[in-house]
């Protein structure tokens, strides 16, 4: 199984963090997992809420463990209520179903890890993390599909 490596997720992670700073966002935290749901790096800026890791690891296990990002697992959750609730059930509430957990592709377009955010909006938390993944020269991938 292809990874993504501990400098390319710290590359992610401190990019993703300096793209907040320079867009004058709320603190936030940033989870990067390989493809195998491991933790590979967390950062958490001063500030950022207690409850943010969790929040991060979720949008990122949930764009993993579902395949697609985060902003397509909201569009879903929106249309099936009744399956995302199995879903959560399933995986005792570990997936968090809004953007801002980005799938991290290798230039094969295998899915080599996700980087999830919280602190801000669901679309700026998004942003931070596709600057941090193609900072790395990796694909960051938040298609619907």
């Amino acid at each position: 199984m292809s990874a993504v490596s501990l400098d390319q997720a710290d590359i992610a992670a401190r990019v993703a963090l300096e793209t907040a700073r320079a867009r004058s966002a709320q603190p936030l935290t940033v989870v990067v997992l390989d493809a195998g749901g491991h933790v590979v790096v967390a950062r958490r800026e001063d500030g950022s809420g207690i409850a943010r890791f969790e929040i991060a690891f979720g949008k990122a296990w949930g764009a993993l463990g579902m395949g697609i990002s985060t902003r397509g697992l909201a569009a879903r959750a929106a249309k099936m209520g009744t399956f995302f609730n199995a879903l959560a059930a399933v995986t005792d509430g570990r997936m968090v179903p809004v953007p801002g957990g980005v799938l991290i592709r290798d230039g094969a377009n295998r899915i080599i890890g996700a980087v999830g955010i919280s602190g801000d909006t669901s679309d700026v938390d998004e942003a931070c993390a596709v600057a941090g993944v193609e900072a790395a020269g990796l694909v960051a991938d938040i298609e619907e599909r």
